[in-house]
């Protein structure tokens, strides 16, 4: 498991590999990284800003426990927490919670819109 920790530009390009994955500029100069149009797995602040994703509703709390994770601010409320660079993990770790958050928004879509987008 690689402890290297990750940029904002790789973040930003790992997230935008995820099937169907789009980003858009939102609020004031938040990037937002979605699928199927509008559904958000991630959003990031622009220079080191913070990094927000969701995470499953049984881990939530784990992770807000760990140094450096928090409850992501208007978002806690949906299972989403946020952190500030540098990244409180390594690359693999990140990687995995990213493509975990892109899983559970994929899988709240209705099925039509799920094929090609699971992973």
């Amino acid at each position: 498991m690689s402890k290297q920790k990750m940029t904002e530009q790789q973040v930003a390009e790992y997230c935008l590999s995820l099937p169907g994955a789009r980003e858009d500029y939102k609020w004031g100069g938040l990037r937002v990284f979605s699928v199927a149009g509008n559904k958000m797995f991630a959003v990031q602040g622009l220079q080191g800003a913070a990094l927000m994703f969701k995470v499953a509703d049984e881990l939530f709390l784990g992770y807000c426990d760990r140094p450096g994770v928090r409850p992501a601010p208007y978002l806690a409320r949906a299972k989403w927490v946020s952190m500030e660079q540098p990244y409180p993990m390594g690359r693999d770790e990140l990687c995995d919670l990213l493509q975990r958050s892109h899983q559970l928004v994929v899988k709240r879509l209705p099925k039509r819109l799920q094929v090609g987008l699971m992973i």
